[in-house]
């Protein structure tokens, strides 16, 4: 699994013009399933997303994670982050989930993020979604699980 997070002021997510999904300060993560991929990859990205060090303490370093900033967790799911595009002007996604497993995945990681986590939301599986952020340094990671 993958997620590009960004340390944001604040997300929402929308579908239909409606807001499915919003946080204040926190991360925004765009996550991606890939073939291969389980429930154990799963737990491994999640405990990367809550604990990954990418807020700043008193110094202004960034040594303080989610949970220690006390941030949302808006999860997105991605499909195009999973493809590749090392060859040719066209994204090749053969490296993706089939959309079946990458929904269980996806929803397993969201149901994994409530249990741990008091501030987490979401937008919509395969939804045609519109995604506002306002990213916080920016500070922007790919992370891998």
């Amino acid at each position: 699994m993958k997620a590009l997070i960004q340390r944001v002021k604040r997300a929402s997510v929308e579908v239909d013009a409606q807001v499915v999904g919003a946080i204040g300060t926190g991360l925004l993560a765009l996550v991606g399933v890939e073939k291969g991929d389980d429930e154990a990859a799963a737990e491994r990205l999640l405990h990367k997303l809550l604990h990954y060090r990418v807020f700043p303490d008193e110094a202004g370093k960034m040594n303080r994670n989610l949970q220690q900033a006390k941030g949302g967790l808006l999860l997105v799911s991605q499909f195009t982050l999973a493809a590749d595009t090392r060859k040719g002007l066209r994204p090749s996604f053969s490296s993706a989930a089939p959309p079946a497993e990458g929904d269980r995945l996806f929803h397993y990681l969201l149901e994994r993020a409530h249990a741990a986590w008091p501030e987490v939301a979401s937008g919509e599986f395969a939804a045609d979604m519109q995604v506002s952020l306002i990213n916080d340094g920016p500070v922007t990671f790919l992370l891998e699980s």
